[in-house]
């Protein structure tokens, strides 16, 4: 059975189980040392190196940083990340969105081997397409060894291996994601140069996309090399332009045609975007 990612997880107080494997165990499979859930950021900041054991990471809600060497990453939801704790690590939860963490410690078997495979590849963050797998794998390790279930080990093994599965794996799917990210940013993209004269803001945006105001603020500039913010603005002095040029239009019904609540405040921007004033625009292009 798969666990949901939100009330599933974030309505329940924190867990911890913290397990002492078996001699057999520890020859034969992988497993887990600790894992657990912290809400609302109780798993707030953690700095460890020489700690014999890996850890997978699952952000269900909030957001957070990551420090691993010399990369530092920022985490929202959706996020996951895999570590050799015997090397430096930092992370920490955001304080303004403090992050709802899922976490598992873990060794045994080919785990080193797992991991090199994994950095040959990757960096310390991936993203599956499948989140929800990440969830219900770690949440069923937690469960199984809460209730002593019998066969605990045998059927962490196999979860951990599922983790890892997914961890190597995810990279196959980045074109596919990919695609679909940018196909949404598209979609956003376009929305703001139909609706660029209404009152836009990213909470709108966000709510309207359903896509969180971070990750939009993030990929949007990574894929389109400028802000949300300056899209918009371009947009309306754009229009702003055709209105100048083609219409007998005041400089002050125009700044309200294109979205500016303020005359002055578009004849700032449009300086700053054409270096000429409304008025010198107009001529210029008239005569």
């Amino acid at each position: 059975m798969e666990h949901k990612i939100s009330d599933d997880i974030v309505s329940k107080a924190s867990r911890q189980i913290i397990c002492t494997p078996s001699p057999s165990a520890k020859n034969t499979f992988f497993y887990v040392q600790e894992a657990g859930y912290a809400v609302k950021g109780e798993a707030s900041v953690q700095h460890r190196n020489n700690l014999d054991s890996f850890l997978i990471a699952a952000v269900v809600g909030g957001f957070g940083e990551l420090m691993v060497g010399d990369d530092t990453f920022h985490l929202i939801k959706g996020d996951c990340f895999f570590v050799d704790c015997c090397q430096p690590y930092y992370y920490k939860s955001s304080e303004a969105e403090p992050w709802d963490l899922l976490w598992i410690h873990f060794n045994g078997s080919t785990s080193q081997q797992y991991y090199d495979f994994f950095t040959s590849q990757s960096k310390a963050v991936f993203r599956p397409q499948f989140f929800d797998r990440v969830v219900s794998a770690i949440t069923e390790i937690i469960d199984i060894n809460d209730e002593k279930q019998p066969d605990a080990e045998i059927l962490s093994s196999k979860l951990i291996v599922d983790l890892l599965t997914t961890a190597l794996t995810v990279n196959q799917n980045d074109q596919q994601f990919d695609s679909a990210l940018k196909q949404k940013l598209l979609s956003v993209h376009n929305y703001i140069d139909e609706h660029f004269a209404e009152d836009l803001s990213l909470e709108k945006l966000s709510s309207q996309f359903y896509i969180s105001k971070y990750y939009l603020t993030r990929e949007y500039k990574r894929i389109y090399g400028k802000t949300i913010f300056q899209h918009i603005i371009t947009a309306r002095i754009n229009y702003g332009k055709k209105l100048l040029r083609f219409s007998d239009k005041t400089v002050e019904q125009i700044a309200h045609l294109c979205g500016f609540n303020d005359q002055s405040y578009f004849a700032r921007q449009f300086k700053k975007s054409e270096n000429l004033t409304c008025f010198a625009y107009r001529k210029k292009w008239r005569e």
